[in-house]
Parts: C-alpha cells; structure tokens; sequence
C-alpha cells in the first residue's frame, strides 16, 4: 500500500475512532449520540440495579446452633465485602486484566481509540479494551440479569459498538457510585470461576478449600488467570494450560511492580496444588445428607407454604436457622435402623419429634430407617416418609385418641364405663366387613367387627379402653358421639394436612372418574358414614400424629409443626414468616383429661407396656398404639411434657403386603406386627436418651367434671322400676328405648336390666329386659310341649349378621394387643 494511502486511511479510522468516543461522552453528537439517546433509560436502569442490587446468593440452612446442615443456590457464591479478600487477588486481577484501572474513570479512552481503529481497519470488532469495570458491567448482564434468558446473554455478549457504548456509559456511572476498591469486589463477587463456581469466595472454598482472604500468591494467579476463560482454564480439567497462564499472571504483576522477580520465578517453579477433589457445596437437600436430608425437604416445603417461592430460596442468600437437634436426630435415626434396617425391602420405620409448647411446637427430628438422597439402590429416597402422608395404610387404634376426645367434650369422663362386648354390628354406607349382609337399605351394609381376642371384659372404663384398645368399645362409642364430631375432632388436635388428602393419600383430584379420589378423607368419611374412622384406616402423617401428642401436651393448643426458628435476608435482617397462628382447640381441662387417660398405655396391662419394661421406662407419659387390618402398617404416638413422638412402621414397596416382626422385620403374606413392637420400641429407646439427665415432671392434673363425666350424660337408672315408669323417665332425660321380655322371678313388667347403665349421651338407645313373671321348670328327659312365653326377638342388626374374625396373634404379655379391623 503507498504511504499516502496509509496516512489517508489512518486520518479516516482516527475520525471514526473519535466518533465513538464523542457517541459515548456526548450523547447529542451524530447518528452515534441519537443511539444514545435512545439507550439512556435502558442505561440508568441498569446502572441502577448495578449500585442497588447484590448478585444471586446462596441460602444457607442450618441446624437449631447455627451449624449449616445444607445449602440451595442458582448459582453457588458467598458475598465477600473488599477487606475479605486479599490483597494479592486484587494485584494479580489488575495486572492481567487492566493496568489503568487505578487510572481511568471506567473506560480507558486511549484503548477505546485504538480497539476502535484496529477494528473498523480489520472490519470487525474483535478488539475489546474493557476495563474491570466495563466486564463487571457485562458480566453482571450475563450471569445476573440475564442468567435465565438465553437472548439477554447473547445481547450482553454481541460484538458491536452499541453494546460497547452501552457498557461505557454504565461503567463511568458505577465509577461515581464506588471506590476502586468496592468496584473489584463486586467483579471478583459476579465473575463465574467455572460451571456452577461463581465469585472469589466460592472459588477459593472449590479450589483451595480456604478463603479469599487467604489466598497465596500462586492460587490468586491462577483464579485471576481464569476470570475471561474459566473453562477452558479449569485447572482441574487442563492443568498445563491453567499453569501456564498461572505463570504468566504472575510475570505480569512483576511488570507492575507488585511482584519481586525472584520471588516470581521460585513461585513459577511450584505445581498448582488443588484441594482433592474439587468440590462445591452440595445444592439441595441431597446435601444434608442421609440423616438431614428429611427434614432439610420439610423445610423447604413449610418455608414454600410461608410465601417463598424456590427461585427466591435459591437467589436470595438468606440464613435459615432451623429447630433441628442433631443429637436428638442421631438418637431417633438409630432406633429407627436398630429395629428396621435400612435395607429391608419394603418396610419403612419413620419417626417426628416435637416440642409441645402453647406459642409454637418445633419440630426437633424428621428420620427414617431409609437415607435420604438420589441412590435408590442405596436404599435412598427422595419421598417425605417422616412429614409427608407416606404410610398410606393407616396408624390403626391411634384413631381412637379422636373418638375420646370428641366423647369427653361431650360429656364423657375417663372414668366413665363403656361397653365393650367381644362383637358388635354397626351400619355402614357403601361398606361394611366381609361376611355381614345388606341392611335392607340401598348401597347399605352391615359393618361388623369384633376384639383382636376374646380376653376382654364386657365393660370398661374409658382410660383403661384407651390402654387396651377394644375395638367394639370405640366404634359405639363413635356411634354415640356422632361420625361428624370425631372426624372434626381429629382435623382440631392436628389431622390437618393428612385429612385435607384423598383416600389415596394425595391432593384431591376433581378430575378423577373415581368421587372417593375427588374429594378429602374428611368429606369421604362423613359422607359415607363410615364407621371405620376410629380404627384408622386411612393415609396418615407420622409428623402430624406427633403433633397431635404434641396439642394433647400443650393444654390442648394446637400449632403448626415448625421447622423454623427464624430466617435472615443477606443484610442480616429478620424476614417474618406467614404461618398459620396457634389456636385452643380444645378446653384446657379436657386435653389434660385426656393425657390422663392416656397414661395407662406404658403401664400394666397397656398395650405398649412390653416395649416400656424392655428400656425401664419409668416417667409419666401418654401413649397410644395402633395396628392396621392385614398388618401392613403400626403406629406409636407418645409424649412427656418435655417432647412428643410418633412412630409409624410401614410397607412402602410396591407389594401390598403385611409386615412380619418374627426375626428380621420382613414382608409375609400372614403379617404380625403390632403398635406395641417396632413402632412402641423404637419410640422408647428413642425416649429414653433423649430424657436422659431432663428432671422427671408429672402429667397434668384431671379436672372432675372430665373424670365422673358430667350430669347430662348419665343415664337414669330405671333397673327395679316398672317398665312404663322406666319408659317415661328415660324419654325424659332424652334416651331412645326398646324393650324385650326375659322369663324372671321378679314381678311381671319390672325392669331387670338395662344396656348401656351408667353413662351414655342423649339419644342413646337404652334397652330395658322387662321379666316376664315366670320362671319354667328344669328341663326333663322326655321334652314336654314348649310352654308359650311372650318374647320379643331382638333387633336383626342383633343376630343376622355374621362377624368378621380378624386373625388373632397369642401373646406373652397380659395385655391384647389391639387390632383395627376395618371395612
């Protein structure tokens, strides 16, 4: 080329080059400045947010001491402020990245005018002279901004002179808004250090495993080498290439002078030493690993249902400090896996702790036998089997806490008698057990059910009922109560997420072809009258049945099981959670009534009293088993005023089979599980350490009116009256009444019996045995004719059925175990 042609040509890329540089400065100037113009309110939007806004952040979640347990993140990275990070990271950075940055005032003008002649000489724009401030500008758009927005990226990222104006007139914004120093850290906080490594301090904890204010000369050199191309100089993946441009940092910080030459070429002479391997912080509640990770989703989930969503959990680097215990978490975990292992197909062992209180019950333990985590052939699941409704079999006779407790607000006392014959015949809609006939009625069949064994006495009262668990007692006493009421009663003391599921466990599906999968277990039972509800047939929580101990224990105040104790933004500052507020669901005296009814349970004759004796358990406590039809699943619910506890033993695999506890706990087609093993035994070695060294408090006291019951429901005792008298007294008090006659030596028409006597709330039937006067003569050998006798023949519900026998496992212990034979 001649030399005029070259003068000429510089004259004209010089002009260019000062055009650019007045589109920047001056607005106004040209078609360059009307392309200003029209960026100006993108521009101050940004430079906005750039000054305001800190880049995504990690949310750590930590135990009840402030101990991390896990983390969730978008992008792993910890905001480090300017003096945390050392001095040598910010030498190594200017010297490769940008020696004028003490100098300039955002954009170096003498590159600008050069890249921007070399580039309109060559016809591209491939020379770039952005300073540290103009990358943090285009990285902040890239990796913040634009970090779901595939476009956006590309946009920051396009090679015109637009974009190059845009991140210049940003730049000399940021540079009136911070020092040099705050505008390196916020470079070092934004720039990623590899695929999921973002900022000095994850970087420093990934590669080194130290922080940023500590890093060495050589490690500086190398995460500053790799700020403009941290794949490709990975120096986990290309160590040579990662060494190489290492060295080269390091020249260059003795060319500025902040590096003495022989202290270089020693430096230069050390391999790059990384932590083995190069790890980043596990996201996610895998990461809390096989013991925490249970409760770490349970947190998550309550935090979700409080009004975070997960992009902001995962964006918005908070500090959640948890209620969980590790020592008591560990104690549950092995008695979990000491009587189930966690290698046993298809038997779960799950348990919740909670601390009753009147202002909040923390929930202090979420565990299974089963890890938690991705590794299913480890045994590892991802489902939520302590908090979520997983036993989808049922918690059996726990029900029966709901039946009570509806009986007592009713007027019931726990010392009230009950009966509880060996069967009983109730009416069922759209069910009843196998071998009971229809009642006559449409879609209507007779429920039948009878006593796991026939060692119970025909009556009993109401505390010694909850201990030994009959089941013909509880059922007409629901009779008694009313379906409604101890369906509500369950949702009032803690049923509340459990009984918002369908009948499968899951969130009702309006779309389902089937109506029991369309509406909640709550709108199945009422609706179908089911009398089932007291055994517990259905889909439940173990944390919820925990919870319910716990509402029992607090003076009957219900609150939501948390998981929180409270939350920080990244500034430090309380964020208020929305939770649903504790409320008095039931009377004071009633829920103490009812704790002492349920104190039995660990004693004597209770059904959870073997389990006890096996740890000398020796402290005042609730407590209530439960067994499933079939023996598919069992259930423990205890608490001490300290701490409540469920346990729930359930099939989990995919065979709906019952769960034998001869030997090794197994899947058998004839199961024999009971609330009074597995779940009773690992609840009280659980118990037993936690309470270890806690003083020894005793149970709440019983008002009167909860032990003898109240007036309104004791029953007239009409036995020796005349029957019409009887009749007349017991309609009057608001008692329903048959009557039949039985031959007796009393008087024709007197009332030689009653059932129920005692109690029972009104509109009760009472059925009174009238004598009929006579007494016939023994039997001779030659039967004579039959002399006639009026007799009334009891009701068919009486004596048409037949009863369903559940099969029946003989025990060592004084006490039956309980069984819920459910239609």
């Amino acid at each position: 080329m001649r030399t005029w042609e070259c003068v000429g040509k510089l004259a004209v890329l010089s002009v260019l080059g000062g055009l650019v540089l007045a589109g920047i400065m001056f607005p106004a100037v040209g078609a360059v400045g009307t392309i200003s113009n029209r960026m100006t309110e993108q521009v101050d939007s940004i430079s906005a947010e750039l000054v305001n806004t800190d880049p995504p952040l990690m949310t750590t979640i930590t135990d009840r001491d402030g101990a991390p347990i896990a983390y969730l993140y978008d992008q792993y990275r910890v905001l480090t402020p300017a003096d945390k990070i050392s001095q040598n990271v910010k030498d190594a950075l200017v010297a490769v990245e940008d020696r004028r940055f003490y100098e300039h005032a955002g954009v170096d003008w003498l590159g600008t005018v050069r890249a921007a002649v070399t580039n309109q000489a060559s016809g591209s724009v491939s020379q770039g002279a952005s300073t540290l401030t103009q990358q943090y500008v285009k990285n902040y758009l890239v990796h913040v901004l634009g970090r779901n927005n595939k476009a956006d990226q590309q946009a920051a990222q396009e090679q015109t002179i637009a974009r190059k104006m845009r991140e210049a007139r940003i730049a000399m914004q940021l540079e009136r808004a911070f020092t040099k120093d705050e505008i390196l850290a916020r470079y070092l906080n934004v720039v990623p250090f590899g695929s999921t490594i973002y900022g000095i301090a994850a970087a420093s904890q990934a590669y080194f495993e130290t922080t940023p204010d500590k890093l060495t000369v050589p490690q500086a050199a190398v995460l500053a080498g790799m700020v403009n191309s941290p794949s490709a100089l990975d120096p986990e993946a290309y160590p040579e290439k990662a060494f190489k441009r290492r060295n080269e940092v390091m020249d260059k910080m003795v060319e500025t002078g902040k590096l003495d030459g022989g202290e270089a070429e020693e430096m230069k002479k050390q391999p790059i030493v990384l932590q083995q391997p190069v790890r980043t912080l596990a996201n996610g509640c895998v990461g809390a690993g096989p013991e925490y990770g249970f409760f770490c989703s349970y947190v998550v989930n309550h935090l979700v249902t409080a009004g975070f969503n997960l992009e902001q959990l995962k964006t918005g680097g908070y500090t959640v400090q948890t209620t969980l215990d590790r020592t008591i978490t560990g104690q549950a975990k092995a008695a979990a896996e000491a009587e189930v292992a966690k290698d046993t197909e298809g038997v779960a062992n799950t348990m919740a702790v909670v601390r009753p209180g009147k202002d909040k019950h923390e929930v202090v333990a979420l565990v299974a036998n089963r890890d938690y985590g991705l590794k299913a052939d480890q045994h590892q699941t991802q489902f939520d089997l302590p908090s979520g409704v997983e036993n989808k079999f049922g918690a059996g006779s726990v029900y029966k806490i709901f039946t009570a407790a509806a009986a007592l607000e009713k007027g019931l006392g726990i010392e009230n008698v009950i009966p509880t014959p060996n069967s009983h015949v109730s009416k069922v809609f759209k069910g009843g057990a196998g071998g009971c006939p229809p009642t006559g009625e449409p879609d209507t069949r007779w429920y039948c059910l009878s006593n796991n064994t026939d060692r119970y006495p025909p009556q009993m009262t109401l505390q010694e009922a909850l201990a030994t668990s009959p089941n013909t007692g509880f059922v007409m006493l629901e009779e008694q109560v009313g379906l409604d009421a101890v369906v509500d009663m369950a949702g009032r003391l803690g049923m509340r997420e459990t009984m918002a599921t369908s009948i499968s466990g899951v969130r009702p599906d309006p779309t389902s072809s089937e109506r029991e999968l369309r509406v909640s277990q709550a709108e199945h039972y009422k609706s179908n009258a089911n009398a089932s509800f007291t055994l517990g047939p259905a889909p439940v929580s173990t944390l919820e049945l925990a919870n319910v101990a716990a509402t029992i224990m607090s003076g009957g105040t219900w609150c939501p099981p948390s998981p929180v104790g409270k939350v920080v933004d990244r500034n430090g500052k309380p964020v208020a959670l929305t939770t649903a507020p504790c409320e008095q669901v039931v009377a004071e005296p009633l829920a103490n009534a009812l704790a002492v009814g349920m104190s039995k349970d660990d004693q004597a004759s209770g059904t959870s009293a073997a389990a006890a004796r096996q740890v000398e358990w020796n402290r005042p406590m609730l407590g209530k088993t439960g067994t499933t039809e079939d023996y598919k699943s069992a259930a423990f619910v205890g608490a001490t005023p300290d701490f409540a506890g469920a346990v729930q033993t359930f099939n989990d695999g995919p065979a709906p089979r019952g769960i034998c506890v001869s030997g090794a706990p197994r899947l058998c087609d004839e199961g024999n599980i009971y609330g009074g093993t597995i779940p009773a035994r690992t609840w009280y070695a659980t118990m037993t350490q936690v309470h270890a060294g806690l003083p020894v408090k005793p149970m709440p006291q019983a008002e009167e009116r909860y032990v003898k019951g109240g007036p309104e429901i004791r029953i007239p005792d009409v036995v020796g009256q005349g029957v019409d008298g009887a009749t007349d007294a017991l309609k009057k008090a608001g008692y329903e009444v048959a009557t039949h006659t039985v031959n007796s030596g009393q008087a024709r028409g007197i009332v030689v019996s009653q059932t129920p006597r005692g109690t029972g709330f009104p509109g009760t039937l009472v059925t009174l045995s009238v004598s009929s006067g006579y007494v016939p003569p023994p039997p001779t050998a030659e039967p004579s004719e039959p002399s006639e006798v009026a007799t009334t023949a009891p009701p068919p519900a009486q004596t048409t059925p037949t009863t369903a026998q559940p099969p029946a496992e003989p025990t060592s212990s004084a006490a039956p175990p309980e069984l819920a034979t459910t239609g």
